[in-house]
């Protein structure tokens, strides 16, 4: 049942979280071992992103979205739903819920919190972020904000629990040839900042059973 998985999930954010454990599993090094380190003079930015679990049709999933092409840092990237914290946001949990309206149009109202993860500097991009843990009562109809986010991906959770989907391969990212670990979802490569967020994730969900039939 849903509702049970939601409540399992839950009582294991209540506890002590894997956290940096869970991050290093997914870590991007340089092909020579070094890791790689950007210094910023900013404090950082604050942030709040959304794991928002809902079922449909038996099936467990979370959405992710791919971000456009641009000239940035995270061009062409899958993410969770996210972003910074405005001044008119309580605290990040509202700032993720927010942004999780804006760009994939679930409303505010839908969503119920049940907990937050380890908070995560993103040092490409100077954040400081809380993931947020929550879920919708049946399938989102979503809509994509047409500037921010190029397709929403609908995880399945069982996929991202399957070890066989959790893959390494060498990437160049900005000058750098990296040994990357990252999820394969759907076919998109997840790796990074969100990777790492979702090993957490994964860790938190051990011992939980969870139901898909998912193929």
């Amino acid at each position: 049942m849903f509702e049970e998985l939601i409540d399992k999930i839950s009582q294991k954010l209540e506890g002590p979280l894997p956290g940096e454990a869970a991050h290093e599993r997914m870590l991007a090094t340089a092909i020579n071992g070094s890791r790689l380190r950007m210094r910023h003079e900013k404090p950082p930015r604050l942030g709040g992103v959304m794991i928002l679990l809902y079922e449909h049709d038996g099936d467990v999933y979370l959405p992710l979205m791919r971000r456009p092409d641009y000239d940035g840092v995270h061009s062409g990237q899958v993410s969770f739903p996210g972003g910074k914290h405005e001044k008119e946001d309580a605290d990040l949990i509202e700032t993720a819920i927010r942004e999780t309206e804006e760009e994939i149009g679930v409303h505010r109202s839908q969503i119920e919190v049940i907990g937050t993860m380890s908070e995560f500097f993103i040092s490409a991009s100077n954040f400081q972020v809380l993931p947020v843990v929550g879920y919708v009562s049946g399938r989102p109809s979503f809509v994509p904000d047409p500037v921010e986010v190029a397709a929403v991906i609908e995880a399945p959770l069982s996929d991202l629990l399957n070890p066989g989907y959790q893959r390494v391969k060498e990437m160049d990212v900005r000058g750098y040839r990296l040994r990357t670990p990252y999820f394969d979802v759907m076919g998109n490569t997840v790796w990074g900042a969100t990777a790492m967020m979702l090993s957490e994730f994964v860790e938190v969900l051990q011992g939980i059973t969870v139901t898909n039939t998912h193929k």
